[in-house]
């Protein structure tokens, strides 16, 4: 039976039932039959996805050429080995993925197994992650809806008695008394059926040590430099002249210089479509800001009134209108939040602005007359409620829609003070929108501040392709071009996809002296520059880069400057900025006269990266992120990470303590204290300042100089088992594998999830429309080698949907949170989907078994891990995680006492199948031994076993010999000493008698690459050989004369720590191996994937183990079979030996073991676990054989190993049915692979023995 958690078993069910109606019945009901199935889950609510808008071109922040011919070199590398790991291969589900909608909620009851249907199957064969697979009936977990069920109840027998109610019976059909009230029936009659719990209790992990935190690495970098000291900025020099605040800088100008010219918009062709001049800036804003305050509602009641927020909605193609609605809010002295226009009622992060715009107590919205013509329109030619947005007031700014203001009106210009200016909007890492406040001093001091690092001067011409609604755009072209009379160009977006080289055409035929662009343009207007002539670029003092802060923008600065220098750009023009939303700008690189000095750059190594720490390294290695600098830091600021002062070669968090930053999440309280009253503290605990700092987000250091140097951003920052990665990193390293060949116009977007209590990487990419399906499986490939290779993490994840299909933001990029939002709600839907947990999994138990094992014994000390069973099938011994430390202890205090061994001395363990070999073997471990499992002689064959025996004691060098009291007599026996002299042995202990103290001190493993313990394996044919998995061969010495008059071999692999990790991993992780797990295990223990299962995945995955012994089953051939019918064991490990003696011993027996009750249904995998390719007749005799005892042919799997690899392949308990193919033998005596027809002359069935684990 498979119960989930939270489901009612049977007992607990009888328990529930007595408890509540023990009180009117005078004889309890009989026991009813086993519990029916879990209901099936509902049908999947699909979610509708709708095509975004198919505008947005490539985003090239990523493209560095440099990166891609290293990730070629990487490819290139794992092509010249021949792929020693295969190629990840495509599985197909065919299960439909559940939406969240589908779960039952926990007040509602589950229906029976007659209800189930095909859905059990379903929920059987989902192919899900490790830690949602449901646990077993005997569960220990703790939930919700029992204690609720509890509380019903005991309110239940609280209820009055009706003295009339009639005698009924249960819904069982027990009768009980009449004095039960209809309502304690309903409540029996619902705990009848089995509960369903809500859908993250599908997720609750039943013990704790299950996802330990992964160790430090001990060998990881550190920081080692001293601790930083805040730097000061630039300071704000004094200028007599500079206007008290911002609106009295376009009074200024718009009486002074009314002519001058202030913003010139361009249509789609380039040409001038309207130059406003600070003349019509300022009588346009005074007529606005009077229309604003006064014909909004009534005189009485305004709807809007000084310190209001109120919403402005203008297109990207339209600063004009944008400008005169910004300026006029500041003049009426209401606090405009600017905001993207909305093409559609479910516009991707739609909802988010909406719920922003309601914090906000937004009621009116100003637009412009063609965007309000463009918004989209209800029957009745109303604009309707977009979704989660508050009602608003459609307002257009257009002059012929307002009133003049009388002549007696004018706006009340104060000096900058500390009220809001404006509110600036942004998206969170999780799809949140906050809505940043900036007040008006912090307006003004930071106009001053750009002015000041950037030389701004009046009249200067400036060319903007920047998104002028907010950051670098907004901050340079509508403010600080204003407080100095300067003449901004704004290129519009949809010009610059028709014609990348626009910008460069306006700072030409313009003479401009600045431009604002990203990276993106400069790369574009390099691929469209072969065209054009005529290019001067020498007016050009200052080019700056607002995304400088990525690292890789670097490749386009350096690949524009190699082009255009030769079109008169100079070096020292290109100038990145870092800025955040809360910080405004953080540092920018100033333009200097003297440009013989190179601008700073360093070259960092990515693993350095990951743990935190800044480690230089060489241009030749792959695996290095080239980063410049962003100049020094902004005017009156102090730079440093939090909340604890970085050492000088750290990573931290830049904040900024000044007068020129955000200062509040509008309506957030608690958020605002994290972000901008952040107080960073020394080592010692000492505040470096009274005064408040504000976090940025942007991760970097400080370098020589106080140069700034980012590395990444807070948003973009996944944290896997402990080590840093970059979603930027990722994105650039997966566009150059084929960077234009495969992903459709480079939108590909990269964020974590949160699986086994970490974070892990997932990737979605559009692929282009006429890649075929093997294009797409090759270059997932790739990418998983590339990342794995240069950024030394695994991939969960890799999905590729259609083109033009992922959320899109206003500009053209992707929506990251929404596309998140979509994968987990199933909504994506991929074309192809690759999935990769197992690489990927590093939080599993990893490190040394000792250190493993004794958290095992702390956390759960009565948890069973071991128990063995006699010929008769009880259980004859039993170990829990206490029983068995405390064992090993003592066998360890046995080894450093009476054996005077030494930390890596080989000790040779000669003990039958059972717990006491488990107990040596953990025993040596704990005193710095390597074990070597042998197995004994046998009693009726000493002459011929005993030999064996002494050959792998004399070849692995071993200084002692462990073993049980019976097996030290037997090999000190008459027929014994015949044989081999026991007096040439190392000395031999027995552990039948242990000392009773412990060791002084447990031995922990420090070198990870450090033997854990010799794998034997015996041979009658070949020559002696060793294989070492941990740095390539190595051949073991010959044995000698002591074994030249035999013609057995044996073959020694040497397990280090680090190889035993990741074995255990690999089968926890393909097998789902939890604590609540009984796995039967019918297997000699002695070497191979046999031992591995014995001895070490218990310890490792925490399940229990119940041992079976294969020499057991030649007295009782059914003790296996009728173990995993009675324990109801859902999983077992079994021999070709033992398959072949159950067959041929049981074959008769069929029916007596049916009357019996033997009941194979339970059974979802039973393993042959062998180092040859699987015997199809004998799996197949076996699988007709126990059909009839209820064994699914399905459930009959194999695993194939060898000595250099013990597991190669395992069948996982979710993947498909084993797949049979028929090759012809002729081709394979030539080492080729011919597939023919089943039945076709010479042919060869082969089954599939799994995917590579």
């Amino acid at each position: 039976i498979s119960l989930f958690a939270g489901d009612i078993t049977q007992k607990g069910y009888e328990k529930k039932r007595l408890k509540l109606i023990r009180e009117y019945i005078p004889h309890a009901g009989g026991m009813e039959g086993p519990m029916s199935h879990r209901a099936p889950l509902g049908p999947p609510s699909a979610a509708r996805f709708h095509r975004r808008r198919t505008s947005g071109t490539r985003d090239e922040r990523y493209r560095s050429d440099v990166h891609t011919e290293a990730v070629q070199a990487v490819l290139a590398r794992h092509v010249e080995r021949k792929m020693a790991v295969p190629m990840p291969s495509k599985r197909r589900s065919l299960v439909v993925q559940t939406s969240m909608d589908a779960y039952t909620p926990p007040d509602s009851s589950s229906g029976s197994e007659e209800e189930a249907g095909p859905g059990d199957d379903m929920s059987k064969n989902h192919s899900a992650p490790p830690d949602v697979t449901g646990y077993s009936s005997d569960s220990s977990h703790s939930h919700p809806e029992r204690h609720h069920m509890s509380n019903m109840g005991t309110i239940a027998r609280n209820t009055q008695k009706y003295g009339n109610a009639e005698r009924m019976e249960t819904g069982d059909g027990v009768p009980v008394s009449s004095r039960v009230s209809a309502k304690i029936q309903q409540l029996v009659n619902t705990l009848k059926q089995p509960r369903r719990p809500p859908l993250r209790e599908f997720f609750v992990d039943d013990f704790d040590e299950l996802l330990e935190v992964q160790q430090p690495d001990p060998n990881q970098p550190r920081p080692e430099g001293a601790e930083m000291m805040p730097v000061r900025g630039e300071a704000l020099g004094v200028v007599t002249n500079w206007p008290p605040s911002l609106e009295a800088a376009l009074q200024r100008w718009g009486t002074i210089s009314p002519k001058a010219p202030c913003l010139t918009s361009l249509d789609t062709a380039g040409k001038p479509l309207y130059v406003l001049t600070y003349g019509k800036l300022w009588s346009r804003s005074i007529k606005l800001a009077y229309n604003i305050l006064h014909k909004l509602g009534s005189k009485q009641e305004p709807m809007v009134r000084p310190g209001d927020r109120v919403a402005l909605v203008f297109p990207n193609n339209d600063p004009v209108a944008f400008m005169v609605a910004f300026y006029g809010c500041l003049l009426a002295e209401v606090v405009p939040v600017p905001i993207e226009v909305p093409l559609s009622r479910k516009d991707a992060g739609s909802q988010q602005i909406g719920f922003l715009l309601g914090s906000c107590g937004v009621t009116v919205a100003l637009t412009s007359d063609a965007c309000h013509k463009g918004l989209p329109k209800s029957a009745t030619g109303e604009i309707p409620q977009f979704k989660g947005w508050p009602k608003l007031l459609w307002f257009v700014t257009e002059s012929k829609h307002l009133s003049k203001p009388p002549r007696d009106w004018f706006p009340h210009i104060k000096d900058a003070n500390n009220d809001t200016a404006y509110i600036e909007y942004k998206t969170c890492k999780t799809g949140s929108v906050l809505g940043v406040t900036v007040t008006r001093i912090a307006l003004l001091t930071h106009c001053q501040a750009l002015t000041q690092s950037c030389s701004y001067t009046e009249a200067e011409t400036v060319v903007n392709v920047l998104d002028f609604k907010k950051d670098v755009g907004l901050w340079n072209g509508i403010l600080t071009s204003v407080m100095n009379m300067m003449h901004v160009i704004s290129v519009p977006y949809s010009l610059m996809k028709v014609n990348p080289l626009s910008w460069i055409q306006k700072v030409c035929q313009y003479k401009a002296k600045v431009a604002c662009v990203k990276s993106r343009d400069m790369h574009w207007a390099l691929v469209a520059h072969k065209d054009q002539k005529d290019i001067n670029l020498s007016s050009l003092r200052m080019l700056l880069v607002a995304d400088g802060s990525n690292p890789w923008s670097i490749s386009s600065c350096d690949a524009f400057l190699n082009v255009f220098q030769t079109k008169g750009l100079r070096a020292d023009v290109i100038c990145p900025c870092a800025s955040s939303p809360e910080a405004l700008t953080v540092a920018i690189r100033r333009p200097v006269e003297d440009s013989s000095q190179p601008p700073g750059r360093g070259v960092l190594s990515m693993q350095g990266l990951t743990y935190g720490v800044v480690r230089v390294d060489t241009e030749e290695r792959l695996s290095v992120l080239t980063v410049q600098d962003v100049g020094t830091a902004g005017v009156c600021g102090e730079t440093e990470a939090l909340p604890q002062l970085c050492q000088t070669d750290e990573i931290g968090e830049l904040c900024v303590c000044s007068i020129a930053t955000g200062t509040s999440y509008y309506g957030l309280t608690g958020m605002t204290k994290n972000t901008f009253e952040v107080y960073p503290v020394t080592s010692g605990g000492g505040l470096i300042s009274d005064y408040a700092f504000v976090r940025t987000g942007l991760l970097g250091f400080i370098g020589p100089g106080g140069l700034v140097f980012i590395t990444g951003k807070m948003d973009g920052l996944i944290m896997v088992s402990g080590r840093r990665h970059n979603a930027d990193d990722i994105v650039a390293t997966a566009l150059a594998v084929e960077p234009m060949k495969f992903v459709y116009r480079g939108r590909i977007a990269v964020f974590s999830v949160t699986v086994l209590r970490d974070e892990r990487i997932v990737v979605v990419a559009e692929q282009r429309p006429d890649s075929t399906e093997e294009d797409s499986f090759q270059w997932m490939s790739r990418v998983l080698q590339a990342i794995d290779s240069i950024h030394g993490v695994g991939v969960f994840c890799l999905a590729l949907v259609p083109a033009n299909t992922l959320p899109k933001t206003p500009l053209g990029g992707i929506h990251l949170s929404e596309i998140k939002q979509l994968y987990l709600e199933g909504g994506l839907h991929p074309c192809n989907v690759l999935m990769c947990p197992t690489p990927v999994s590093p939080t599993c138990p990893s490190r040394g078994r000792n250190s493993q094992f004794k958290k095992r014994a702390q956390n759960t000390p009565e948890h069973v891990l071991y128990t063995l069973l006699s010929s008769r099938g009880a259980v004859s011994s039993s170990l829990t995680c206490l029983q068995l430390h405390k064992r090993a202890e003592r066998v360890a205090a046995l080894l450093m006492e009476r054996g005077g061994l030494q930390e890596g001395d080989h000790v040779a363990l000669v003990y039958p199948p059972g717990i006491d070999l488990i107990a040596a073997f953990y025993g040596s471990l704990y005193a710095g031994c390597v074990p070597i499992t042998v197995r004994p002689p046998h009693p009726q064959n000493i002459s011929t076993t005993l030999p064996t025996v002494k050959m792998i004691v004399e070849v692995s060098h071993s200084a002692c010999v462990m073993t049980t009291a019976v097996i030290c007599k037997l090999l000190r026996s008459k027929e014994a000493m015949a044989t081999v002299d026991i007096r040439n042995w190392p000395p031999v202990l027995d552990t039948d008698d242990l000392p009773k103290r412990k060791p002084p001190a447990l031995y922990k493993p420090t070198n990870p690459d450090g033997l854990a313990y010799l794998d034997f394996s015996v041979s009658t044919t070949g020559m002696l050989a060793g294989v070492q998995v941990s740095s390539g061969s190595q051949s073991l010495p010959d044995a000698g004369a002591a074994s030249s008059h035999l013609r057995r071999v044996c073959v020694c692999l040497q397990m280090t720590h680090n190889a035993v990790g990741a074995f255990c991993r690999s089968v926890k992780l393909q097998c789902e191996l939890y604590p609540s797990r009984e796995v039967a295990i019918c297997l000699d223990p002695y070497c191979g994937l046999g031992f591995v299962l014995w001895c070490l995945c218990s310890v490792y995955s925490g399940h229990q183990s119940i041992l079976i012994p294969p020499v057991e089953l030649e007295s009782n051939p059914a003790l296996w079979l009728l173990a995993v019918s009675q324990l109801r064991v859902r999983d077992t490990f079994c021999s070709y030996s033992v398959m072949e003696l159950c067959t041929k011993g049981l074959g008769l027996q069929t029916e007596a073991l049916k009357a019996r009750g033997l009941d194979l249904s339970r059974v979802r995998a039973c393993v042959v676990v062998a180092e040859e390719r699987p015997r199809m007749s004998l799996t197949y005799s076996f699988s007709k054989l126990f059909k009839d005892l209820g064994l699914h042919p399905r459930s009959v799997s194999t695993a194939f190993g060898c000595r250099v690899n013990l597991a190669i392949c395992l069948q996982g308990t979710s993947g498909p049915d084993p797949t049979t193919v028929y090759v012809d033998m002729r081709a394979l005596r030539h080492d080729r692979v011919r597939l023919v027809e089943k039945g076709s002359p010479h042919s060869l069935p082969l089954m599939e023995s799994g995917k590579v684990s």
